[in-house]
């Protein structure tokens, strides 16, 4: 697979003339706090002093994994489906939030366990019923795993706008990301576990032990594209390509919690500028998502900043779509708030 040869979106001049724009507006300098370079960062992915976000997509990615047979969810595999029904029904969270903020929302069934019959706002691109048990063997295959990759990359190419928000399903997936993070990261595992659907004590302590024998299972998946096979599963796959393509097209993207800050991290390791168009949207409460997002910073010495912290871990997209507004609040504020020239305020002395 050859990622694509992202552009390097750091424009001097353009960010000269937003951050001048924001220093101007009828407020003391700095006072909107971090939605000043949030505005920053979206005018320079849409390449604008004036930036819009139109037509957002909330997309949910779902697939069953393996693994689950292995008892490292707290909730059975049927549940992936049943909650796919949920989203198209309107009755999850993240159907509830996406209503509230005029969010289009799309599910992707990508490899769930069950047949979906057709409808409205459900892709069908399932590549098998579920990944492989991962301490059996690989997850996915290398063929697999591609197909994955390219299916998020075509799904995004067939939906409007220039904002992407980040969701998933898929019981099990909380271990996928945690053995991503540690085998690309070199983590200790114990550092990436936790609780997920709402394991006890004890049930972590299962999920720790099962993982750590898929790693000793795969100890040559080191690079991306091996480590994803290996551990999958399809829907963080597809992600993968979804991010990927976004950030080709110059959409912002708006990551979710810890399993969607999974398929980022291997997105970026096969395309680092993907970062640039990356907003975190919360930090959650998994117990390795501080840590994911230390290695997705800018640099080693900087962490990615979250916009939100609520102690979230339900996943869906719920996080992205609850920062959504401030996104929105960032450009209108850019666009439409008076300078102290035009509203004939006096500056600060």
């Amino acid at each position: 697979m050859t990622p694509p040869d992202l552009p390097d979106l750091q424009d001097p001049v353009l960010a000269a003339r937003l951050q001048h724009l924001l220093d101007h507006k009828t407020k003391p300098l700095g006072s909107l706090g971090r939605l000043e370079p949030l505005a920053v960062q979206i005018g320079l992915v849409l390449g604008t002093a004036e930036p819009h976000l139109e037509q957002p997509q909330l997309v949910v990615f779902a697939g069953d994994h393996g693994l689950a047979a292995r008892g490292v969810s707290a909730y059975p595999s049927d549940v992936t489906w049943q909650m796919v029904e949920n989203f198209l029904a309107g009755g999850a969270a993240v159907s509830v939030l996406a209503r509230q903020h005029g969010l289009a929302l799309t599910v992707v069934d990508c490899g769930v366990r069950h047949d979906f019959a057709p409808r409205p706002g459900l892709q069908q691109r399932k590549i098998a019923p579920g990944t492989a048990d991962a301490l059996d063997g690989p997850a996915m295959t290398s063929a697999q795993c591609l197909q994955a990759v390219e299916m998020g990359r075509a799904v995004v190419r067939s939906l409007p706008g220039n904002a992407l928000l980040l969701g998933e399903m898929g019981i099990g997936n909380t271990s996928a990301a945690s053995l991503l993070l540690a085998r690309l990261t070199g983590s200790d595992i114990a550092d990436c576990v936790g609780a997920g659907t709402g394991l006890d004590t004890a049930g972590v302590a299962r999920k720790l032990a099962v993982l750590r024998q898929v790693l000793q299972r795969h100890p040559d998946a080191h690079a991306p594209m091996q480590a994803l096979a290996a551990f999958g599963g399809f829907e963080i796959a597809a992600m993968v390509g979804a991010v990927l393509e976004a950030a080709a097209q110059r959409r912002v993207v708006v990551v979710d919690g810890f399993i969607t800050g999974a398929a980022v991290l291997v997105a970026r390791l096969l395309a680092p500028r993907v970062l640039q168009r990356c907003v975190f949207s919360h930090r959650s409460g998994e117990c390795g998502h501080g840590l994911l997002l230390r290695h997705l910073g800018p640099d080693a010495a900087t962490p990615a900043r979250a916009l939100l912290d609520l102690g979230m871990r339900l996943g869906e997209g719920s996080g992205a779509a609850l920062a959504w507004p401030l996104l929105v609040s960032a450009c209108a504020l850019l666009r439409e708030m008076a300078s102290f020239a035009s509203a004939g305020v006096s500056q600060a002395g």
